[in-house]
């Protein structure tokens, strides 16, 4: 089996390192060779987070260089955007639409791009962008954007989802579970 290479790319407090825990967790349950790597930013305070997760059957480095990622899951538009060079020519980036101003927008030293998913979606890049803070939010919880994006890239794996949801019980807290079960089935039930 070939080597699957994603990418998980936001902005501190997100989420994502639980999503890409919640996700290499899953691999290693279906018996996959597993590395992730995680990227920190100034991840406490809206910084750039990136997370790599490399599954096969063996996998010999964390790693993904440019034009390597099979998927490239952004929890914010701009990230979205700065990390699209890893993207494989047939690769595929699920977006939350969210915006978030990184720190030169909040003191007004540069302007938000208004336009990255058009230039993407231009430039040829397979996108597949929705809105996971309203779905999250109409599972129960903002902070289920996360769990939103995974339950859509599940869309993409060959891992039923039910063994998702199994996984999800293990890795959130029992009072979240529900919230996150339904967060996920949002996402991966999606339809533009």
């Amino acid at each position: 089996m070939k080597t699957t290479n994603i990418m998980i790319v936001g902005v501190g407090g997100q989420g994502s390192l639980l999503a890409s825990k919640l996700l290499g967790q899953l691999l290693v349950a279906e018996n996959y060779d597993v590395k992730v790597s995680e990227v920190h930013g100034m991840s406490q305070r809206g910084g750039s987070v990136v997370t790599y997760v490399r599954y096969g059957d063996k996998v010999y480095s964390p790693v993904i260089c440019d034009g390597e990622a099979d998927f490239i899951v952004s929890f914010e538009t701009i990230e979205a955007a700065r990390w699209v060079s890893c993207l494989k020519p047939d690769g595929k980036v699920i977006v939350n639409t969210q915006k978030i101003d990184p720190m030169p927008v909040i003191t007004g030293a540069a302007q938000y791009p208004e336009n990255a998913l058009d230039e993407m979606t231009a430039g040829g890049v397979a996108v597949d962008a929705l809105d996971a803070l309203s779905l999250a939010n109409e599972a129960g919880s903002s902070k289920a954007v996360n769990i939103v994006l995974m339950g859509r890239l599940a869309k993409y794996l060959d891992i039923p989802a039910e063994r998702w949801l199994e996984e999800i019980e293990k890795a959130v807290k029992p009072k979240f579970v529900d919230i996150n079960k339904k967060a996920f089935m949002l996402g991966y039930n999606y339809s533009c």
